[in-house]
């Protein structure tokens, strides 16, 4: 079972609609519990950084995302779910994430070309930097959907796909148990349904 966790940032109805058209056992959840019993947990998230790293503190749930990854459960976060993934963001302040992932969220203005509008939203081809399990069943150059106006800076070991936009941005990371997508896989057509399913499927040992 693949726990969506809702945290009360986001329409999760696309992201739900494209597991379940590809098979994946789904459960969208606030409870504890559920998410614990979980094979697989999916962060999502849209708007402020601060807000929702808040409402994950409130209801308790950035304390069970870490101890369930730190005993191996495997998370994707996706857009701001990402974000919320390394130490700390600069939006709008600083703030804590959950320190999944080495790396700061940086705004995007004053690294990308002043030509180029803010927030990025679009289709971009992506990048590989290394062999992956996430991107295992797409190709370099195959285009996803982006709207965000920040990125992951200082995140090098993490890694695996970048777009250009001005700049080579950070699109995708995964470190063990933990993955991660700046685009919107739900939005992204044939190519992000693979990028689900390939997160949702079992890999053998």
């Amino acid at each position: 079972m693949i726990a969506v966790i809702d945290y009360g940032v986001g329409n999760l109805f696309s992201l739900c609609s494209s597991l379940k058209s590809i098979g994946a056992d789904t459960v969208v959840t606030s409870d504890i519990e559920t998410i614990k019993k979980a094979d697989k947990l999916i962060l999502p998230g849209v708007g402020a950084f601060a807000d929702a790293a808040r409402l994950l503190h409130e209801r308790g749930l950035d304390t069970v995302i870490k101890e369930q990854v730190a005993g191996g459960k495997e998370i994707l976060g996706i857009c701001l779910g990402m974000q919320l993934l390394f130490e700390k963001s600069y939006e709008y302040g600083e703030h804590e994430g959950l320190g999944l992932l080495r790396g700061s969220v940086v705004p995007m203005q004053g690294v990308i070309p002043a030509s180029l509008k803010i927030p990025h939203i679009g289709w971009n081809a992506l990048h590989f930097t290394r062999e992956s399990r996430l991107m295992r069943y797409i190709n370099e150059g195959d285009c996803v959907y982006f709207v965000h106006s920040y990125f992951a800076s200082d995140c090098a070991d993490s890694v695996i796909a970048t777009a250009e936009y001005g700049e080579q941005l950070t699109a995708a990371v995964e470190r063990g148990n933990v993955m991660g997508c700046q685009f919107h896989p739900e939005k992204s057509g044939t190519v992000g349904l693979n990028i689900l399913r390939a997160f949702c499927e079992e890999v053998a040992k």
